[in-house]
């Protein structure tokens, strides 16, 4: 039987009334110990702690254990809600019903990303349903904000199973048309939040994708689609993610931000993704009924050599380059700009519904 245990996290300043306001933190416990923290805050996973198949617990999701760290690394988006639309908008336009709409351009004041300035990471949310396996929270985001049309009301219904799957059903109505594309931005080490990149190494990935979403210099599609067959971005089965990062070191980026067009039917929830780290036995696998998964390697995050300042998260413990990495269920980044891509565009009477599960669990030592 899943208990939900409310406590408080802090306090915070809520950008859509200026007002100080409770940060309440809801924490989903199994029997076995798996749990996950969701915050009030930016309805951020602020904790996910897995048992191993020895049944030792550990926090496999990086955050912070207070208000403040959160202020002061939003930039990260640790396990933050992303909306109304994620990644990345070129030049922050679009057109919608003919007409042009223009966002705000937050990202080198050029592009618009993850939601603006004010995106669904900074505002606190309302608690709309306490459930005997969850919490459901609430944001309305008005008419005009950071530039996007009609009043748009999300739904978050966050649940978690003794089977160890952890849901998260996203779903928002709108009173004009709109764009919509939401997404969870956590970061995940199977071995440990602060385990580091030697771990990350140690990784195994299977991505259901035979495509990725062809970028140019600045991460902004081209509008292309890339077929990853025979390159370092074939995950379509089990392989070393150390092995993959070792091929793509010489690159740009020196790791993977990439977005995979997974091959699932529409509206089904499937698996697209499994995660294995074989020290510890723990996996992690990703259903969902999204087209795309944003997959990267944290290569933003500190260096480990210590030429950077370092990022202090839960425990203390230090968060460094390429000590993570995110699945990120949405669909393709700037759709409204490429009409090949699976649409974002919401209409009044219409249901964004977005549904994932990350399924957890631990395997022998031997995979």
């Amino acid at each position: 039987m899943v208990r939900v245990i409310e406590d408080m996290f802090g306090i915070a300043v809520n950008p859509m009334t200026q007002k100080t306001d409770r940060v309440r933190r809801f924490t989903l416990v199994t029997e076995r110990g798996m749990s996950v923290s969701i915050l009030t805050m930016g309805a951020i996973i602020q904790s996910l702690k897995v048992p191993d198949f020895n049944g030792k617990l550990e926090d496999v999701c990086l955050g912070y254990d207070d208000v403040a760290g959160y202020y002061r690394n939003q930039q990260y988006f640790f396990g933050a809600t992303i909306g109304r639309v994620a990644n990345r908008t070129a030049h922050g336009r679009f057109k919608l019903c003919g007409k042009e709409v223009s966002v705000s351009r937050n990202l080198r004041d050029r592009h618009h990303q993850n939601g603006g300035f004010v995106g669904f990471d900074s505002v606190i949310w309302d608690v709309v349903g306490v459930h005997k396996d969850g919490v459901t929270l609430q944001h309305i985001s008005p008419d005009g904000h950071e530039g996007y049309p009609g009043e748009l009301t999300t739904n978050i219904n966050f649940s978690l199973n003794e089977t160890g799957c952890f849901g998260m059903r996203i779903e928002a109505r709108t009173k004009a048309t709109t764009a919509v594309n939401i997404s969870n931005h956590s970061f995940f080490n199977l071995a440990g939040h602060g385990a580091g990149r030697d771990t990350l190494y140690q990784h195994m990935l299977m991505i259901k994708a035979q495509k990725i979403v062809d970028v140019d210099q600045e991460l902004l599609p081209t509008g292309k689609l890339m077929r990853v067959r025979t390159t370092p971005y074939d995950f379509s089965s089990l392989v070393s993610l150390g092995k993959r990062l070792n091929q793509v070191s010489t690159c740009p980026l020196g790791g993977f931000d990439n977005h995979f067009c997974v091959d699932i039917p529409p509206n089904r929830v499937q698996l697209v993704a499994r995660v294995v780290h074989p020290c510890s036995g723990r996996f992690m696998e990703v259903h969902t009924n999204q087209p795309g998964l944003q997959f990267s390697t944290a290569n933003h995050l500190p260096s480990e050599d210590g030429s950077d300042i370092p990022i202090a998260g839960k425990d203390g413990v230090n968060y460094v380059r390429q000590g993570a990495f995110t699945l990120e269920t949405q669909k393709y980044p700037d759709a409204m700009n490429h009409c090949d891509f699976p649409s974002v565009v919401l209409n009044p009477g219409q249901l964004y519904d977005h549904q994932v599960v990350y399924r957890f669990g631990s395997c022998p030592k031997r995979v």
